[in-house]
Formats: C-alpha cells, sequence, structure tokens
C-alpha cells in the first residue's frame, strides 16, 4: 500500500504545500553544505588571523619565559594575574575562530531553510522510538546514502593525510639543516595544504549532497492528484457547494427582480419565450431602465406579474431579444435602443390616453 501511494505521488508540490511541509519543520537543507562552509571559514579564519596569532603568541611567550629567571616566588596575586591573562590569550585566539564557525553554521543553514524557524521537529513523537521505525529508517536509501558519503570522506581525508605525512616524512632531511623558523613554516605550510586538501574535498561531497537532498525533498513531497483536487478545494471552494450558493444567489436575484415588475412601465416579449420589464421616468431616468428579464420560466413569471398589474406588455420579438442579451437588469438601456424604446413608450403613452378617454 505504501508503495501503491508513493508511485501514485506523480505532480509537483504546489507553493502551499510546501509552505505548509516548511511549517512543519520539514525543509530542503544539507548538513554537508553547512559542515563544509564552516571548515572552509574556519580555514579561512585562520589563514588571515594567522601573522597577528603567530605574532601575539610569540610575545605573550616570549614575555612569560624572559620572567622566569626574574621572578623567584609567585605568590597567590601574581597566580592569578597569570591563569587571567593566560584565559585572555586563549579567548583573544580562539573567539574570532570560533564565532567565524558559528556565523557561518547559522548562515548556511538560514539560506536553505529561508530562515524559518518551526518547533514541530523537536517535540515529542512516538515514531521517534518506534522499533519498527527505527529498522525502516535504518536501512533506508538515505542511509545508505549517508552511509556512502562517510565511506567517501573517511577514504579521501586518509588519502589525504597519507600523502601528506609521506610529504612530511620526506622533508624530515631537509628540515634538519634548517633554522627552527624555517622548519615551523614549512610545517605550517604542509598542513594548511593538507586542509586545503581536505577543505575541497567536503566542497566536492557538500556540492553532491546538496543536490542528491534537493531532488530527494522534491520527491518526498510530491503530490497525488487527488490531493491536488483537495487542495483546490480547500482554496477555491468545493465546486458543488460554490454551484449551490451561485442557485441560491440566482433565486434571490430572481425575487428581487419579480419585485419590481410591478413597478415597470412596459414588458417587451417574444412572445413567452422571453420578457424584458422597462420603467421609464423621464423626471428621474435619462433613458428607459430594465427592471427584469428572463427566459421561458422567468418570462412567464414576468409576464404573470404584469398582467396582474395591468402593465401593458409589447410584442417585439427583435427587440426583447436584443435587451435581453445587451443590457443587465438595473441598467440603463444603450442609445442604440432609443429610437425603438421610443416607440414603444409612444404606443405605452397612447395606451394610457385611450384608457383615460374610457
Amino acid at each position: 500500500m505504501a508503495r501503491a501511494s508513493a508511485e501514485d505521488k506523480t505532480e509537483k508540490a504546489t507553493p502551499k504545500k510546501r509552505e505548509d511541509e516548511r511549517k512543519k519543520g520539514n525543509v530542503f537543507q544539507s548538513a554537508d553544505v553547512v559542515s563544509a562552509l564552516s571548515i572552509f571559514v574556519v580555514f579561512l579564519a585562520l589563514r588571515l588571523e594567522f601573522p597577528y596569532l603567530y605574532s601575539y603568541l610569540y610575545n605573550f611567550m616570549h614575555s612569560y619565559l624572559s620572567r622566569a629567571g626574574i621572578v623567584a616566588t609567585l605568590d597567590s596575586l601574581s597566580s592569578l594575574d597569570v591563569i587571567r591573562e593566560f584565559w585572555f590569550a586563549i579567548l583573544l585566539t580562539c573567539a574570532p575562530v570560533l564565532i567565524a564557525s558559528l556565523l557561518a553554521a547559522v548562515l548556511a543553514t538560514g539560506i536553505q531553510t529561508k530562515f524559518k524557524i518551526s518547533g514541530e521537529q523537536i517535540k515529542f513523537k512516538f515514531s521517534n522510538i518506534s522499533l519498527f521505525q527505527g529498522f525502516k529508517r535504518l536501512f533506508s536509501l538515505r542511509s545508505i546514502v549517508e552511509l556512502i558519503k562517510s565511506i567517501i570522506k573517511t577514504i579521501a581525508i586518509g588519502y589525504i593525510m597519507y600523502l601528506q605525512i609521506k610529504k612530511v616524512f620526506e622533508s624530515c632531511a631537509s628540515m634538519m639543516s634548517n633554522d627552527i623558523d624555517q622548519s615551523c613554516l614549512q610545517i605550517v605550510n604542509d598542513i594548511m595544504d593538507m586542509v586545503i586538501q581536505m577543505t575541497l574535498v567536503f566542497l566536492a561531497i557538500a556540492a553532491a549532497d546538496y543536490f542528491y537532498q534537493w531532488w530527494d525533498y522534491e520527491k518526498n513531497i510530491r503530490m497525488t492528484k487527488q490531493e491536488l483536487k483537495e487542495e483546490y478545494k480547500e482554496l477555491e471552494g468545493n465546486p458543488e457547494t460554490k454551484g449551490r450558493i451561485r442557485q441560491e444567489q440566482r433565486k434571490i436575484s430572481g425575487r428581487r427582480m419579480m419585485q419590481q415588475v410591478p413597478e415597470a412601465d412596459v414588458v417587451v416579449r417574444n412572445p413567452t419565450h422571453i420578457a424584458v420589464a422597462l420603467r421609464y421616468h423621464p423626471e428621474e431616468d435619462r433613458a428607459p431602465v430594465v427592471l427584469a428579464k428572463g427566459q421561458d420560466y422567468l418570462a412567464k413569471k414576468i409576464i404573470e406579474i404584469a398582467q396582474q398589474h395591468h402593465i401593458p406588455m409589447k410584442e417585439d420579438k427583435p427587440l426583447a431579444h436584443a435587451l435581453y442579451a445587451a443590457v443587465e437588469v438595473n441598467e440603463q438601456i444603450p442609445e442604440e435602443f432609443y429610437q425603438a424604446m421610443a416607440e414603444v413608450m409612444a404606443w405605452v403613452y397612447h395606451l394610457k390616453q385611450e384608457g383615460e378617454k374610457r
């Protein structure tokens, strides 16, 4: 069943799905990118700080070693001063590297996660202590990839260290003829070379891991067609519900139209399939206004109400069709209908005058 559901996930994750996953703490990130960047920043900080670090430690050690031949006894106050200065020296030499490493780790993690903070991942879950889930994670594809990465790292770092140690042993004979400063400088350069090579290996592994983590994350958050439908319903509303709402809105609109029919001066119809009720009050309206319109059932209702209220009805098939298609309810008719409606309204006034004479 799990395999079938995984195979059904063929659709790309939507923006809403991605945002929901981020809220759960399920974000795309590569731990190797964080490690590689931290190592690179530490190495860079050491490389930049080394001249100042060397000068400071040299002066520090020279100062204390020179005191050894002068100070005969060491009291408690002097001991505290020495300890305080040693701690200050350690802080001064280590703090920049540690701060740079911390900032690099935070920045690398933040860029990948877009600085989204979620407490979901640290909540207690029974699945985290489940033996079945533990074995499942142990033999998953992710675990195999992590094992392969660890093996590659171990082999690469071991090989680099082997080459560098071999190089140091080969240069030991030449170091014996050099002074201490030159020998130390050569050892430092060899160490730096080794660090550079190890950093390059970590960066290469981090780049490969980044693309793997991206592929694995995209695969895991894929959606089924059913999930897409449900999300669409959630965002846009259930089509059936929306249909019922539109139906109710049409009913309400129809009732309002019917309530306006008694106010009409004339109904233009064809003869029963289409009916348009219009009002024209010269002191209020610039042109006749459509109060109601309808086809078939609605047309019959408009005609019935018009008959009950003795509203004149004019049978004019072309005009009825044109008004129904071009004019909305409670809107004035456009100029193109002025001539035709003038004739209709003249007919209405003629009927009224005849009725008054009777």
